[in-house]
């Protein structure tokens, strides 16, 4: 089954068309990863998902729980960790689960969940990030730009916990991402999103072989290993 089912999604803001005809799928349990050059429309889609913005066209099936980790973290800073994270679970203004179940899932999280959001470093409010939607229980976790502003060793160590979380709970992962190889590497299918149109779609390690990919994206180098699963 599909957690999400975009098609024919069109978004125009103020008369400008933003996403023309755009077509995604992510089936249970797969990571799948959408990426694109700055305007390509990569965060419009996110809002459409989210149900931020109302489509002109197409439709949108979400077939399960979805939640966003939002680009930029958009931590409560002056809340602790464990408040940002039962953020998380709040629904139709009633509180909801306790945070026990998110520290044996983010250990490193452990330590931390007593301090302001707003003191810890850009990896450690990714991952609070990644704990609150996760408190959710969501089928499918979508990820505005998870490298964003952070150091490779951080972000290796975040794609480690997607991996676990995909692996141990099956849980499905649309990941939008500017760091192609990143993505690439991570996930098991890839969509290229340019001028708000998909431009290529298939296999992630057939698409980091493609030469327009390594041309528009990956430095010109085709990648010859596959993606890291």
């Amino acid at each position: 089954m599909n957690v999400v089912e975009v098609a024919g999604l069109t978004v125009r803001y103020a008369g400008a068309t933003a996403l023309e005809g755009v077509d995604l799928v992510v089936g249970e349990g797969e990571l799948v990863a959408l990426i694109g050059p700055n305007g390509a429309g990569k965060s419009t889609l996110v809002k459409a998902l989210s149900g931020l913005i109302r489509p002109a066209a197409g439709k949108i099936t979400v077939n399960g729980r979805l939640a966003q980790v939002p680009e930029g973290r958009e931590m409560f800073g002056d809340l602790t960790v464990d408040d940002n994270l039962r953020l998380g679970g709040w629904r139709n203004g009633r509180h909801g689960r306790g945070t026990g179940a998110i520290y044996p899932l983010l250990p490193e999280l452990d330590r931390l969940r007593r301090r302001r959001a707003g003191t810890l470093s850009g990896g450690q409010q990714q991952m609070v990030a990644i704990g609150r939607a996760l408190m959710a229980r969501p089928d499918v976790l979508v990820i505005d730009e998870l490298s964003l502003g952070l150091a490779p060793l951080v972000v290796a160590d975040l794609v480690g916990h997607l991996r676990t979380l995909n692996a141990d709970r099956g849980l499905a992962v649309l990941l939008i991402e500017q760091n192609a190889r990143l993505a690439l590497g991570l996930c098991h299918r890839a969509y290229v999103l340019e001028a708000g149109r998909n431009a290529l779609q298939g296999d992630a390690d057939e698409l980091a072989r493609d030469p327009r990919v390594a041309a528009a994206y990956l430095g010109g180098h085709v990648t010859t290993d596959g993606p890291a699963r």
